[in-house]
């Protein structure tokens, strides 16, 4: 494909799961509608982020891949005809759980699936008490509109992970994601997170000569447990070009559907001016396997 037009959902969630859905399905219709051929969700999308807090009830919420939301979403990709990215809370089998990322082909049907390889274990981001880390590796999915480099939010701060996609053959980068501010930072630690979250996936547009698509959530969930004061996602969903420019940027505090489209082609036209991948010295990266170098 020489263009491809995608839609980007950000959405502020409740407690109510059945009214989430039907808001994004609402969103979804709203962006194919509009030309969307691909449409990104956020990651866990279908309720709150539910990981601010260690609850082994919350474990009744995992579902099966397929499942009632692939069976759902699938409905939807096959009567709009459009590829979809969803996040889901997978249960693999009995006590064993994955945060994954399912791509659907414009017929409906599973097109591949990634499980979050990196998992955070901090305040508020409490992953590693709920989500197995993937062992599938770091394959791109192939469908219609392309071959889709998916990963999920923590993994975005790995250069490796985006570049095994890359070197894998995707030709776009996609981060389904749910990241905020706890509200005891400061302002001026607030900017620097949002933008060290940005610079980090314009970084790897740019050493991968590929577009990058990040979706985040957006508004103020609680945390349940009084720990903290809760997460203020803070959206600024948006799309990066093969050289890191910024095509399109959501709000910081507003549900936004946004469609966008971009050139496929200038990734080739990018890594012929900046052949990063031909001066790579893979004779010399062998420590890169190791966790620390004495």
């Amino acid at each position: 494909m020489n263009t491809l037009k995608i839609g980007l959902v950000q959405q502020s969630n409740t407690a109510d799961m059945g009214s989430n859905i039907d808001k994004l399905k609402g969103n979804i219709q709203n962006c194919a509608s509009r030309g969307a051929q691909l449409i990104v969700l956020q990651e866990l999308h279908n309720g709150l982020y539910f990981c601010q807090t260690e609850d082994v009830n919350v474990f009744d919420r995992a579902e099966t891949i397929p499942g009632p939301s692939t069976e759902l979403f699938g409905s939807l990709a096959r009567e709009l005809e459009v590829v979809m990215v969803l996040s889901l809370f997978e249960k693999r089998a009995s006590g064993l759980y994955h945060n994954t990322a399912v791509v659907l082909e414009k017929d409906g049907t599973i097109a591949g699936t990634y499980r979050k390889m990196h998992i955070p274990d901090d305040p508020a981001y409490y992953e590693k008490f709920y989500f197995t880390p993937g062992d599938s590796g770091f394959n791109p999915i192939q469908t219609s509109v392309g071959k889709l480099g998916v990963l999920v939010c923590w993994d975005q701060w790995y250069p490796e992970a985006a570049r095994l996609m890359a070197l894998a053959g995707a030709e776009i980068l996609i981060y389904p994601t749910a990241i905020g501010w706890e509200s005891s930072d400061t302002e001026a630690e607030k900017e620097r997170q949002q933008n060290a979250w940005i610079t980090a996936q314009r970084g790897h547009a740019v050493y991968n000569g590929l577009n990058v698509v990040a979706v985040n959530r957006v508004g103020h969930e609680d945390d349940f447990s009084g720990q903290t004061k809760g997460i203020r996602f803070w959206g600024h969903s948006f799309v990066a070009g093969p050289q890191g420019e910024l095509i399109v940027e959501a709000s910081g505090d507003k549900e936004e559907n946004i469609v966008v489209e971009i050139d496929m082609k200038r990734s080739e036209e990018v890594r012929r001016w900046w052949p990063f991948l031909r001066d790579r010295r893979i004779d010399a990266y062998g420590n890169l396997t190791k966790r620390f170098i004495d």
